[in-house]
C-alpha cells in the first residue's frame, strides 16, 4: 500500500513517481530501523544506506529523524484509515458495532504486522511534530470517516464520543502489547467489552 504521507510533514512533496518511490523506500527503512535499534540510535544515515538512497535524498524530504518518524506516523494513520475504509465497504452497512470492530480489529493488526508501528504508531510513542495532540488527530479522521456510515452528523458531541473511545482504546491497547508482544487477548477483550458498553450509550 503505498500511501505518501500529508505534504506538510515533508521538506518538499514528491512530484514525480520516482521521487514517490524514493520517499516510501525511505519511510519502509526508517519503520525497519525502529524496530531494530530504537528510535534513540536512529540515523539519517542509516535510513539512507538501508534505503539505498544518498543521504541528500533522505534531506530533500526530512531535516532530521524526528521529522521522518513524524512523516512515518502520518503514514500509518493514511494506511490506517484506508484498512478501515476498505473492511466497512465489504461488510456494508451494520452500525456502529460493526464499525467498533473494524477500527479497533485494523489497530490491533498493525500493531502486530506494521513495521515501526510499536514505537510511532500515529505519533503517541515518540514526541514528533507540532501538528496536534495524535489521539486527537485520529479521533476526528474517524469522524469524518464514520458519521455518514453511521448516519450522524459529525459535529462536537460525536468528535468528543469519539475521542473518548480513542484515548481508552489506545490506552488499553497499549497496556495488552506491554503484557505480551503479541497483545494479551483477554486485555484486547476486556478493551472491546469497555468500548462496547460505552459506546452503547452514547450511540444507541
Amino acid at each position: 500500500m503505498k500511501t505518501v504521507p500529508h505534504p506538510a510533514t515533508l521538506r518538499r512533496a514528491p512530484v514525480q513517481r520516482r521521487s514517490a518511490e524514493r520517499l516510501t523506500r525511505i519511510l519502509d527503512a526508517c519503520a525497519d530501523l525502529l524496530d531494530e535499534v530504537g528510535y534513540d540510535d536512529l540515523s539519517t544515515r542509516a535510513v539512507a544506506q538501508r534505503a539505498g538512497v544518498p543521504i541528500g535524498s533522505v534531506y530533500r524530504f526530512f531535516g532530521n529523524k524526528r521529522q521522518m518518524a513524524d512523516a512515518l506516523a502520518q503514514r500509518n494513520l493514511e494506511r490506517y484509515t484506508a484498512r478501515v475504509t476498505e473492511r466497512l465497504e465489504a461488510t456494508g452497512e451494520g452500525g456502529w458495532r460493526v464499525a467498533m470492530d473494524a477500527v479497533l480489529d485494523e489497530y490491533i493488526a498493525m500493531k502486530r504486522t506494521a513495521p515501526g508501528f510499536s514505537l510511532v504508531d500515529f505519533g503517541n510513542q515518540i514526541p514528533v511534530g507540532t501538528r496536534g495532540e495524535p489521539n486527537t488527530r485520529v479521533a476526528d479522521r474517524l469522524t469524518d470517516l464514520l458519521s455518514g456510515y453511521l448516519d450522524r452528523a459529525p459535529d462536537d458531541d460525536l468528535r468528543r464520543t469519539f475521542l473518548v473511545a480513542v484515548e481508552t482504546a489506545d490506552t488499553l491497547v497499549h497496556l495488552a502489547f506491554r503484557v505480551t508482544p503479541e497483545g494479551d487477548e483477554r486485555i484486547l477483550e476486556e478493551a472491546r467489552e469497555m468500548l462496547r458498553a460505552y459506546l452503547a450509550r452514547v450511540l444507541d
